[in-house]
């Protein structure tokens, strides 16, 4: 419509609202933009003078919201939408039992300085401490368990979907500056998303030659850049349930914790054949397509992604602490392939996939199909869940990270402020050569310590983690780690011996976008010694890493 016609239309509404009986006071509005268009989802903030209270409420697709029950008084109105200039403060008086209607207009964003000044201003908001930003998002769900901040994550998580029913909350700087810019209302009606972040480290240790098999702080007594990562990401809206919905991830990575992502096949002749220190890897590459009809929602995720089950994952703003158990460490990183997950109910979600094997792209001669099965049970009002998997079983037959895992992990809230994370699996391959079987070693697998005159043998090692998390303010929390591995043919790290380790770390954030992990690491070899190419039992490290995120 012509903005002089939407003009007349909102006068006559207004005049029409007017005239209508309320119950009590209350207001009755219409939020627009200068040109006369309707703000969909544009919030208000409804603000008392004498009580100093706030209200807030969303706009529906015709731009018009109702407050009811209001008690006679001085009230002002502000209208707020990504992309626009806030209203002009509207003030009113309200009597009691009257109905009043109204329209605010949103004015054309004028910010003058650019992109890196918006940039700048978004940083500065971050940290100057979280505005006001009204209602909670909806959601289709139990509550969130936890607060992320300070948090990785806000609900238990699993692998391979997003979080079903759960809103998108993530607006990281880079896109702040972008909303708020000439185009940002595209920006945001695209729901594609650009960002990521920067990990620089700082380790000191009792070894001198090399910290495995801890990780990712491989390198002893040094400065390390961890992780360089950009994402381009939409993610489905799963918290609607009337339409199909899509999303898709591209994400890169350069840093030496390339060599706990990399996939055979994926540039992996970085580390195979170069050993490099620094490298690059494509991490994760997918498409989802997020069906609401289906159960209580069900995603199906196509491509490469991290694999499903675990606490940790490989890319840094994900975890609890900065360095990996070693029940991590020498587990699956990344599949690619396919993996449905349905949403029964609150409680119960399955999942379903296939893949060529752990590790290696499916264009390689040791992909092998490979069956991945889930459950995820949520329990105790939310406050506890379990997540069994078998991943990746087919024959077990020896290649290139072709590992048959089980593995559960179970969650646990204590309180508002205590929770626990703990995680234990079982894996093997089967007809591994011996270490002394050169010609039979797949590139960059190890072999078994196999028993006397055996050339191949059956390898498994089992291992078990556990995570007790305090929270201590909105900013920072405390975490402590321990870890138990017993690689039984000595297959995964090149030592057949029992290990241990005790991790306490400390996590603060500023704002949103900057967070410092101080840890004490303490490692243990019971068998031989393994630690310091083979030299030391025991490893005792101080190690810090910070993350800037844009």
């Amino acid at each position: 419509m012509s903005s002089r016609f939407a003009i007349s239309f909102f006068a006559l509404f207004g005049l029409l609202c007017a005239q209508e009986s309320f119950p009590s006071a209350g207001l009755h509005c219409v939020v627009q933009t200068t040109a006369g268009s309707p703000s969909a989802g544009a919030s208000i903030l409804v603000h008392n003078i004498e009580k100093n209270a706030d209200q807030t409420a969303i706009a529906g697709p015709d731009g018009t919201f109702t407050i009811s029950n209001l008690t006679p008084g001085q009230y002002q109105l502000t209208a707020s939408q990504r992309g626009f200039a806030n209203s002009p403060v509207t003030a009113v008086q309200l009597a009691s039992g009257q109905a009043l209607a109204l329209s605010l207009t949103l004015g054309p964003l004028v910010e003058p300085g650019g992109f890196f000044k918006r940039l700048g201003s978004a940083y500065a908001d971050d940290w100057r401490g979280p505005a006001s930003s009204g209602p909670e998002p909806p959601r289709r769900g139990l509550p969130s368990p936890l607060n992320s901040p300070p948090f990785p994550n806000s609900d238990w998580s699993y692998g391979g979907a997003p979080d079903i029913g759960a809103p998108d909350t993530n607006i990281p700087p880079l896109m702040t500056a972008l909303y708020a810019g000439p185009n940002g209302k595209a920006w945001e009606d695209s729901h594609i998303k650009i960002y990521g972040w920067i990990e620089g480290s700082l380790n000191f240790s009792t070894s001198e030659h090399s910290n495995l098999p801890a990780a990712y702080d491989i390198y002893p007594n040094r400065v390390e850049l961890d992780q360089a990562v950009l994402y381009i990401e939409r993610l489905p809206d799963t918290v609607q349930t009337d339409h199909v919905d899509w999303g898709f991830h591209l994400s890169g990575l350069y840093g030496s914790s390339y060599r706990f992502t990399l996939n055979k096949g994926y540039f992996s002749q970085q580390l195979l054949l170069e050993n490099r220190q620094y490298g690059f890897d494509p991490v994760l590459e997918y498409f989802d397509l997020y069906i609401p009809q289906v159960a209580d929602g069900m995603n199906i995720r196509i491509g490469r992604f991290i694999s499903v089950p675990g606490i940790e994952a490989q890319l840094a703003p994900n975890n609890y602490v900065y360095t990996h158990s070693l029940l991590y460490s020498i587990d699956p990183f990344t599949d690619t392939g396919i993996i449905g997950t349905v949403k029964l109910n609150n409680r119960w979600l399955l999942q379903l996939g296939l893949t060529p094997s752990h590790d290696v792209a499916p264009w390689t001669s040791d992909a092998r199909p490979s069956v991945t099965a889930c459950v995820s049970y949520t329990f105790s009002q939310g406050n506890d869940n379990l997540y069994p998997c078998i991943n990746g079983l087919n024959s077990g037959r020896y290649a290139y990270n072709n590992l048959q895992a089980f593995d559960t992990t179970w969650y646990h809230k204590f309180n508002a402020k205590w929770h626990m994370a703990t995680e234990a699996w079982y894996m093997y391959e089967k007809n591994v050569p011996d270490v002394s079987a050169a010609a039979l070693l797949e590139k960059g697998a190890n072999g078994a310590f196999c028993a006397p005159g055996q050339l191949r043998c059956f390898a498994p090692e089992w291992a078990t983690e556990n995570y007790v998390e305090k929270q201590l303010t909105d900013k920072s929390y405390l975490s402590i780690r321990t870890d138990f591995l017993d690689d039984l043919k000595g297959q995964r790290t090149g030592y057949k011996t029992r290990y241990g380790e005790e991790t306490l770390m400390w996590g603060h954030w500023v704002g949103s976008t900057i967070l410092f992990r101080p840890e004490l690491r303490f490692d243990h070899s019971f068998d031989l010694k393994a630690y310091d190419l083979g030299t030391k039992r025991n490893q005792f490290q101080l190690a810090m890493d910070v993350i800037f995120k844009f």
